[in-house]
């Protein structure tokens, strides 16, 4: 019998994906939950496994296609498989009296894990003995969980939040001397669609960007007295972004409209916080969510920043990750930036951008004093948000930060 091997449901508003790698060729014989395909999509990259065992009889779309929700990807047939037992078991006959020989034992990794979980796992120096599998046999996100750094135990605690390290890409062939050559490469799912979003995000809502400053002393203080304490009751070094996470809950609360979207001609308040925290990642921005996050704590928030800035890094954040928002926090400072306007995700209506911090000369009672100082911005959509909130909101942000204790009398 032959059976269609599709392109599965892919998350929350993805109906497109493209063929990035054909693991199976047509003609060979699987197993049920061998991985068939590697699909790119706009978010993450998956596989497509097989659910019963049979033979790749044809594959209709080659790598580079793109291919929507639904459609086949390969037929396969499980009357193949079984047809090659029977040609084998024809080839002589078994005297019943004589004992089946045993079997030789396939070699454990070969027997436990998928091909594309073997890659991973020699990239990343994993011993796939000490691996669960999830399910038949150790795949891709079996290595890549097994490969996320455990918390040290005493971390120092980073100097801003959101410390990935920027997507390298390999550098196209060097030009010979005096040429003025050129090279052409499509771009990827995630690229095409985060150009087309950021087009869509300017032409579809006023957007505005206002900036404030902030004095960075009395949390930089408030950390360094805390950070041994806290680590050892937690486990993980306090950032700043817990800090900031936490402000802005304090002033979506106090500004409701900021975290609303637009749904036609109606307002749509959100009452609680899925908090969107901007991450760069191999192949461009992602945007993992912290879920309730205004429930979470300060420890909280710190152990899944540092869970998605290690899942972005290797490639195992998942659609649920990066599903819907309320707000979303930007941090460009880990790059070196000094100020930037960050832009919109849609449908939310505010992003806040965080920037490097850097000591400046500063007037405070009369005197030129030398503080540690963050620009910190707002994006806005100005359909929802007027320019008072948007301002207003800035400054509860700089009232926490610079006196954290608000955090706790506001909550």
């Amino acid at each position: 019998m032959a059976t269609n091997i599709v392109v599965p449901e892919l998350g929350e508003s993805v109906v497109e994906a493209r063929v990035a790698k054909w693991l199976k060729k047509a003609g060979d014989s699987v197993v049920a939950g061998d991985p068939l395909v590697e699909l790119e999509t706009e978010k993450i990259d998956l596989e497509v496994s097989a659910d019963r065992a049979g033979v790749l009889a044809s594959i209709k779309h080659q790598e580079g296609a793109d291919v929507k929700v639904g459609e086949v990807l390969a037929v396969l047939d499980e009357a193949g498989q079984a047809g090659q037992a029977g040609q084998a078991g024809g080839a002589g006959k078994v005297d019943a009296a004589t004992p089946p020989a045993a079997a030789p034992a396939a070699a454990p990794v070969d027997k436990k894990a998928t091909p594309t979980a073997k890659n991973v796992a020699k990239a990343h120096d994993v011993n796939l003995d000490s691996v669960a599998a999830s399910g038949a046999r150790v795949t891709k996100q079996d290595v890549l969980k097994a490969a996320l750094p455990a918390p040290p135990a005493a971390p120092a605690s980073p100097a801003q939040p959101l410390p990935p390290a920027p997507a390298v890409r390999p550098a196209p062939p060097a030009p010979t001397s005096g040429s003025r050559s050129e090279t052409r490469e499509r771009m990827s799912k995630r690229r095409a669609t985060i150009a087309r979003r950021l087009v869509e995000a300017q032409q579809t809502a006023a957007m505005l960007t206002t900036f404030n400053e902030v004095d960075m002393s009395a949390l930089m203080a408030l950390r360094e007295r805390r950070k041994d304490a806290f680590t050892k009751k937690h486990g993980v070094g306090v950032g700043i972004a817990s800090f900031f996470v936490q402000a802005a809950i304090g002033a979506l609360k106090a500004f409701p409209q900021i975290n609303a979207e637009i749904q036609g001609d109606e307002i749509v308040f959100k009452h609680y916080y899925d908090i969107g925290m901007a991450v760069g990642a191999e192949g461009g921005l992602v945007v993992p969510v912290l879920r309730d996050a205004d429930r979470m704590g300060f420890a909280g928030i710190e152990l899944a920043i540092r869970d998605f800035a290690a899942r972005a890094k290797n490639g195992s954040l998942t659609l649920e990750d990066l599903r819907g928002g309320t707000f979303t926090i930007t941090n460009g400072g880990v790059f070196g930036s000094l100020m930037s306007t960050p832009i919109l995700n849609p449908p939310q209506v505010g992003i806040l951008g965080l920037h490097k911090i850097a000591d400046r000369a500063v007037p405070i009672n009369g005197q030129v004093v030398i503080r540690p100082m963050m620009y910190v911005a707002l994006s806005y959509d100005h359909r929802l948000v007027d320019g008072r909130e948007a301002v207003q909101f800035l400054v509860k942000i700089k009232e926490y930060i610079e006196d954290p204790a608000w955090m706790l009398l506001d909550a």
